[in-house]
């Protein structure tokens, strides 16, 4: 029996996995956001314009009634549609977001939907441009992770991409608890205490001997509890804490893909004919 898989949980500097894994993924500043937000105006703002140079030539042969669709169309394509594609297919990102170094994410801090980018997109037809990006800007800085109404609506925030996360090593499993761990139950860590884990084990080398080995049977105190039955006796308490830690990564692993090997083989049966037509594929 093995404890269920946690969904990632927000922190104030990132995203901590059940591995006790940071991802990158802070807040980008609102200097930034304007930028990139400045950016896409005027890329929108040109194509808009080229756009009116076409439907005014056309209105040349067109009645008035028809004009006026035309026109509607290619306001809401410019304001709505055109930035919704672009942020879904791009995975948040758009020409201005990627010169300021902006990617817009989840909460959680995964790839943004169709539905999320239609809302930022709609949201913004009164925040951006009603407005004149005023209530953005306003809810931006109000906001303690930079959001502004069509995020807080979406679920989505603007993360920061070309800051360098720290790169840590994934922990190692000793030989001599493999097999305790492959059969132990491991409940969700609190974020806090994997995370710290997780640092200790990649400063230990560095840390007063006498430090690291208080530390050390310390953190494995606290993570006992979590860990059913107990690793067997004598085991050291930094090789018990690499055993939980590379055990989770080797469980999340393995969910992961499964989870990419169900959806293949569902794209493959979504893209099946119907039952009684020859499919060339087969």
């Amino acid at each position: 029996m093995t404890a269920a898989t946690p969904r990632p949980t927000q922190l104030q500097d990132g995203v901590v996995i059940g591995e006790g894994v940071v991802l990158d993924t802070r807040p980008a500043s609102v200097a930034s956001r304007l930028l990139a937000a400045i950016l896409d105006v005027l890329v929108l703002l040109v194509l808009g314009v080229v756009a009116l140079v076409v439907a005014d030539n056309l209105a040349i042969r067109l009645d008035e009634y028809t004009s006026r669709i035309l026109a509607i169309v290619t306001l809401v394509t410019i304001t709505v549609v055109l930035p919704t594609t672009v942020e879904t297919l791009t995975r948040g990102r758009s020409l201005g977001k990627l010169a300021a170094g902006v990617r817009i994410v989840r909460d959680d801090g995964g790839a943004i939907t169709f539905r999320q980018a239609f809302v930022r997109a709609l949201t913004g037809v009164g925040e951006l441009w009603l407005s004149l990006g005023s209530v953005a800007v306003i809810c931006s800085i109000a906001h303690p992770r930079g959001k502004r109404v069509g995020d807080v609506l979406a679920g989505t925030y603007g993360s920061r991409v070309r800051a360098a996360a720290p790169v840590r090593t994934s922990a190692v499993m000793p030989p001599q608890l493999a097999g305790w761990a492959a059969h132990a139950d491991v409940a969700r860590l609190p974020d806090g205490l994997a995370l710290a884990v997780r640092q200790f084990l990649g400063r230990a080398a560095l840390l007063h001997p006498g430090s690291r080995a208080e530390l050390g049977t310390r953190l494995a105190a606290d993570l006992r509890p979590y860990v059913s039955p107990p690793p067997p006796a004598g085991t050291h308490p930094e090789a018990f804490l690499s055993a939980v830690l590379a055990e989770r990564g080797r469980r999340e692993t393995v969910v992961e893909l499964e989870r990419v090997r169900r959806e293949q083989v569902e794209a493959v049966l979504l893209r099946r004919l119907p039952h009684g037509v020859p499919d060339p594929d087969v």
